[in-house]
């Protein structure tokens, strides 16, 4: 009898295929590897609609703004996205994008922010962190830190309920977005009422069954995947000088955190580490909801939104914000 490998991939829920080859053909056609970040970027910058094109004819407010950076670091540009009828003591959402901590602008996430203003009320600000190799290590998670400081600062001024702010982000957003629940703890920073971690980027090791799975194979494989950590950590990879500031499956003491949403295709990288980490956060005590989606690749509810397995994801997502944040019934 011929046992099957260990590391062959869980099969692509059919109905997500089309929307899988239009995101390898769009997001990733040139494969990322050190020598082609630059042109990775170029290409990101061509599919990133700018935030005029993206608010355009929807019922939201979009405006830029500058603000100090961490201690010793440049000043940083966010976006404040809010709804144009704006409720008083509005939750609060601090947006970090995708893009491995080595591609893309702060606009790659602020379709998030429009929906979630026209959904909810809320007011969201999106952080342009800088990224690796040029500025390695915790320099994205300290500069997203700041934006989460400055939100907390400024939310009377915004309109925002100060015990309702939310972190979030999808990929490397995922993961920097748990950096900072982790900073907040470890500083004594703002509270937050929560942290939305969409297929999150959490472990620079790179050495799950799931990462085996989608070597080669896939959207953000694990090639990308290596590429990416690389550029973060450099030397520092594999050994204990790695921080959980940079990779938060690094972190010992996953308590005292903020409720987590997490969320994964079980057919992606980061199906097994997303599941570990929401186990060390129950663990510690602490609150997690994990969902895994059946055949489902990376960044799947985006690209195949009208799957039903991308319908459900919406809607558990939409549940959760709406627990967590305290909003009545869509």
């Amino acid at each position: 009898m011929t046992l099957a490998s260990p590391h062959h991939p869980v099969p692509y829920d059919p109905a997500l295929v089309p929307g899988l080859t239009a995101f390898l053909e769009l997001v990733e056609r040139i494969p990322l590897r050190a020598d082609t970040i630059l042109a990775n970027r170029a290409h990101f910058a061509t599919i990133i609609p700018p935030i005029e094109q993206q608010v355009a004819g929807r019922a939201v407010i979009a405006e830029n703004a500058v603000i100090a950076g961490p201690a010793g670091a440049p000043d940083i540009e966010i976006t404040i996205v809010r709804p144009v009828r704006q409720v008083p003591d509005a939750p609060g959402v601090l947006s970090i994008h995708g893009g491995g901590q080595v591609l893309g602008t702060r606009f790659f996430g602020t379709g998030e922010l429009i929906e979630l203003a026209e959904q909810c009320g809320a007011v969201g600000v999106a952080v342009e962190y800088r990224l690796s190799p040029e500025h390695p290590g915790t320099a994205a998670g300290e500069d997203c830190y700041a934006g989460l400081l400055w939100l907390a600062a400024n939310a009377a001024d915004l309109g925002v309920d100060p015990e309702r702010l939310l972190v979030s982000g999808a990929s490397a957003g995922g993961g920097l977005s748990a950096a900072v629940a982790l900073m907040a703890r470890d500083r004594n920073g703002p509270r937050l009422a929560g942290q939305l971690l969409n297929c999150p980027m959490l472990d620079d090791r790179n050495e799950t069954v799931s990462a085996w799975q989608y070597d080669g194979i896939g959207a953000w494989d694990r090639n990308n995947n290596d590429t990416a950590w690389d550029a973060i950590l450099g030397s520092d990879r594999f050994t204990d000088a790695v921080s959980p500031y940079a990779a938060p499956a690094r972190a010992t003491d996953l308590s005292r955190l903020p409720p987590a949403y997490i969320e994964v295709g079980a057919a992606e990288v980061f199906r097994d580490e997303s599941i570990v980490y929401a186990g060390r956060i129950w663990a510690a005590g602490g609150q997690a909801e994990l969902h895994v989606w059946s055949g489902a690749y990376h960044g799947f509810s985006g690209f195949s939104p009208d799957a039903i397995v991308s319908k459900a994801a919406i809607a558990a997502r939409d549940s959760w914000l709406r627990r967590t944040l305290r909003l009545p019934r869509s």
